[in-house]
């Protein structure tokens, strides 16, 4: 899953983002209002992380914004023990909770997971399933037929995604921005690469789960007799 953090602090949002790098979330980081705003418009996100106080646009600007643009994506506002006026506000223009500074990092995994499941994203399990696959993204593995192999982050998070889309197709440019931000350098070819990769694992655990592409639209999970 893939998470905005938008904080002018700056020693505070890389030690966050370090500490949700360990939690098997991809981060990105924005220091300044204007960036966190374009960046969060790109709709790319499963939650954004959100502090008030920013240089150029204040985050409850970005909010109201990305609210009145109809991006319904998760905010966990961050805000100062004293800014109560502000966080009720927040709260009001579409925030889904908010955090006082400074926070236990405890705290802080906990309430981006409840966020998660309200939103329908992450379940009491840290395993998704579909058809005759098992892949547990805290672990990094994936199971099928009473064997299992490891995965890289990045597979992981391809996979994911597939799961969470398992009934539509998704596209090479949707699965770069998702898995690699929307200004990566990344092209259709890294996508290739580990779509062959996961293939590759499908076809060592011998599942009946394999990713089809449909040329011209992009990849999809479907399940095939082996």
């Amino acid at each position: 899953m893939r998470l905005l953090i938008v904080e002018d602090e700056k020693h505070l949002a890389e030690a966050v983002k370090e500490l949700l790098k360990k939690e098997n979330y991809v981060v990105d980081v924005f220091y300044d209002g204007q960036e966190g705003l374009d960046n969060a418009l790109t709709d790319i996100y499963d939650l954004i992380l959100l502090d008030i106080m920013l240089p150029s646009v204040d985050g409850l600007e970005i909010l109201k914004i990305i609210r009145k643009e109809g991006i319904k994506t998760p905010v966990l506002l961050l805000t100062a023990r004293n800014q109560i006026n502000d966080r009720v506000k927040g709260l009001d223009l579409g925030a889904d909770d908010y955090l006082s500074k400074p926070f236990a990092q405890e705290e802080l995994n906990a309430r981006i997971r409840a966020i998660l499941r309200r939103k329908g994203d992450i379940t009491t399990t840290s395993e998704m399933v579909f058809h005759d696959i098992t892949l547990d993204y805290n672990s990094l593995t994936l199971s099928c037929r009473n064997k299992n192999i490891s995965l890289t982050l990045k597979e992981s998070e391809l996979l994911q995604f597939l799961i969470t889309r398992k009934n539509m197709i998704t596209p090479k440019e949707l699965l770069i921005e998702k898995l690699w931000g929307f200004n990566s350098d990344a092209e259709d070819n890294n996508v290739e690469v580990y779509i062959s990769f996961l293939r590759k694992k499908f076809k060592y655990l011998n599942c009946e789960t394999s990713i089809k592409t449909t040329r011209g639209l992009g990849y999809s999970l479907e399940v095939i007799h082996v």
